[in-house]
């Protein structure tokens, strides 16, 4: 904890200091080849603050370019004074406080606020100080949320003095002990686009997952899998194992850091990090991307984003192209010898790959699952392989998607040799393969661990209990609902109305810095027209997810609407749901619908009736810090948008106990 600054030394020391003395230690720590530009900028900073401290000397600690790994950031200046910890961004040489730059030092604040242990109950200012500004108008306030983390404070440096003076007088509270504050444990919880960045960058999961007794431990995960993998290799064994989890639980990322620490296909471990989720997969390879790129440049290199775009595709691959390059020849083995497939419970049966192979492949007859192609792919290696499948339990969304089931009857059927390291939750009820699995256990080469269960939700870091919530919610048990909600609230708020511009502004007070917001809907609701939202429009799940507010493309504009099959696997900070009369709540359960032609149908078929359950799970599993649900009022003019349609949805939910709005 003490080393996550370039710089770090009590007030008084920083003053007592040579300034040449202080550059040299920020200089030495830091990884990179020191750029004159930035050199320049710590020099500024450090001629900035001197005369400003003086007045604190003997009363808190200086930081400079202060580690937030979740972000893949450093902060230039932490400042510990007194009782308030302020965070300060400098853009040298700017005469504007752009919007951007604002975002970036609330950003910050809030990853102390929220990941950092020691910050928890103190207050926290962000200073954003444009060096050539000739002037701004500092407001010291709280936010909506009252949190402790102060409005955003733009300053000049004629201004700064005044601004740490007013924003201590404002705040209350006890000194800051330094050493204490220190020894914080930092316990983020990364987005999965946040998190695959910080581990391509060289990050270990330790540094980007919570380590606290309340969540089973994704280090602890990711060693019993790389442990498998080294078993394997040096017995010159073929093995697999099943990861489970709840929904947000990290398997995705426990996937990530093994395919992360193995991908240099010089080595034997060589890995792969396969998804079947095309969204998942397009956005990750374009943010990994991204992010190097920005990175070269920072270091003073320049790097071509197709280049840096090639080098992400070879270890983040859509399943789809793996398989076909499997195809090409049948005997040859991959490249790699461990591949980790992501949300394995989607993968196709027998019938829909042999239909996919016939239209698209132009190869009739094909006899075998995805699942077993896929496993027979690795098995072409002659000594070792190792196959990782992250399953989710409810989470199949599309027609053709045989659960995890397809899987174990493949190992049954035909490769009675592999090795199998099975999850122990893999029994529950959610994944359906008990039978299975007691048909296996007859098998000598078969472990069960506790280790590669993921029990926790991390998504919600604000409430850990959102995903029971919503199976509650689902399966109709509206008293243990009850109970859950009021576990989960207030810190996770969720809020429902029948007023879509109502929900809107909800989110926009809601959020802060670059917290990312959005409308998802299911692929089914088909009668949101009159809201302007139509599902069948086109849209571009990168720009959505990735694209800054000033994009009408991305999820900010509350334009765009994303579905469960866009959504899966990924994830907001504040949501707002909006249902259509596709699932509606009645006296006996939920009733299914599709939009055909100009009416609504009634879905009978069970696997059906299952895929739009598990849509809704998906999209209400998908909000980090809280949602709002929209139901609409409906229209009793509009036979297709009759009121009836939503009421009883909306009352049941009012019945939970979810606040109206």
């Amino acid at each position: 904890m003490t080393n996550r600054a370039y710089y770090s030394n009590s007030i008084a020391d920083f003053l007592a200091k040579n300034a040449d003395e202080i550059l040299g230690t920020i200089a030495r720590n830091n990884p990179f080849p020191t750029e004159s530009a930035q050199r320049d900028a710590w020099i500024e900073q450090i001629r900035i603050l001197r005369p400003v401290v003086q007045t604190y000397s003997g009363r808190g600690n200086i930081y400079f370019e202060y580690a937030v790994p979740r972000l893949g950031k450093r902060i230039d200046v932490v400042l510990l004074i007194d009782h308030v910890i302020f965070v300060v961004e400098f853009k040298v040489g700017e005469k504007e406080f752009i919007a951007s730059a604002i975002d970036q030092v609330v950003d910050y604040a809030l990853d102390l606020k929220n990941f950092h242990e020691t910050t928890h109950d103190r207050t926290v200012a962000p200073i954003l100080l444009a060096t050539k500004a000739k002037a701004a108008l500092p407001t010291i306030g709280t936010t909506a949320q009252n949190d402790g983390v102060l409005l955003p404070i733009r300053s000049t440096v004629g201004q700064l003095p005044m601004v740490l003076r007013d924003a201590l007088l404002f705040a209350s509270g006890s000194p800051i002990d330094a050493n204490a504050w220190e020894q914080g444990r930092y316990r983020p919880t990364p987005t999965i686009i946040e998190a695959a960045t910080a581990l391509y960058s060289g990050h270990g999961v330790a540094d980007i997952s919570r380590s606290d007794a309340s969540a089973t431990n994704l280090a602890k995960t990711s060693v019993s899998v790389a442990k498998i993998i080294r078993e394997s290799q040096r017995a010159s064994r073929k093995s697999i194992c099943f990861v489970t989890g709840v929904p947000g639980a990290g398997k995705t990322l426990v996937g990530l850091d093994v395919a992360t620490k193995h991908n240099d296909k010089s080595s034997e471990l060589y890995s792969v990090f396969l998804s079947g989720n095309g969204p998942l997969v397009s956005i990750l390879q374009e943010a990994l991307a991204r992010d190097q790129v920005q990175r070269e440049r920072e270091a003073g290199r320049k790097l071509k984003k197709g280049v840096a775009l090639s080098r992400v595709k070879a270890f983040i691959q859509n399943v789809h192209h793996f398989r076909d390059d499997c195809l090409i020849d049948l005997a040859a083995p991959p490249i790699e010898h461990v591949a980790i497939f992501d949300e394995a419970q989607r993968a196709w049966n027998q019938t829909e790959t042999a239909s996919f192979m016939l239209r698209k492949k132009q190869r009739p007859n094909f006899r075998q699952s995805e699942p077993e192609f896929l496993i027979s792919c690795l098995d072409r290696h002659p000594d070792w392989a190792v196959v990782v499948c992250l399953v989710g339990g409810g989470q199949e969304i599309n027609r053709g998607e045989a659960g995890i089931a397809e899987w174990l009857q493949a190992l049954i059927r035909s490769f009675p040799a592999w090795d199998l390291h099975i999850s122990s939750r893999l029994r529950d009820e959610e994944y359906g393969v008990t039978t299975l699995i007691e048909a296996l256990e007859r098998r000598h080469n078969i472990q069960f661990d506790d280790g590669l269960h993921l029990g926790v939700s991390m998504r919600s870091f604000r409430a850990e209990h959102v995903s029971t919530l919503v199976k509650q919610v689902l399966d109709c048990d509206v008293h243990a609902a009850r109970a859950t909600l009021s576990s989960v609230q207030p810190r996770y708020p969720i809020v429902m109305t029948r007023d879509l511009a109502r929900a809107k502004t909800w989110l926009k007070q809601r959020a802060r810095g670059t917290e990312r917001y959005g409308m998802v809907v299911s692929s089914q609701a088909q009668r949101l027209k009159p809201h302007a939202i139509d599902v069948r429009s086109p849209m571009d799940p990168i720009h959505w997810f990735l694209d800054d507010k000033e994009d009408v493309r991305s999820s900010y504009y509350l334009e765009d609407v994303a579905t469960e099959f866009h959504v899966q696997g990924l994830e907001l900070d504040w949501a707002c749901v909006v249902w259509d009369g596709d699932f509606r709540y009645s006296e006996n359960g939920w009733q299914h619908f599709s939009f055909v032609g100009s009416k609504w149908q009634r879905i009978h078929k069970s696997e059906r009736q299952m895929y739009l359950k598990n849509a809704y799970r998906v999209l209400l599993t998908r909000a980090r810090q809280g949602m709002v649900i929209v139901v609409p009022p409906g229209e009793a003019l509009d036979p297709t948008r009759s009121p009836e349609f939503y009421d009883a949805t909306f009352d049941y939910l009012r019945g939970i106990g979810l606040q109206e709005i």
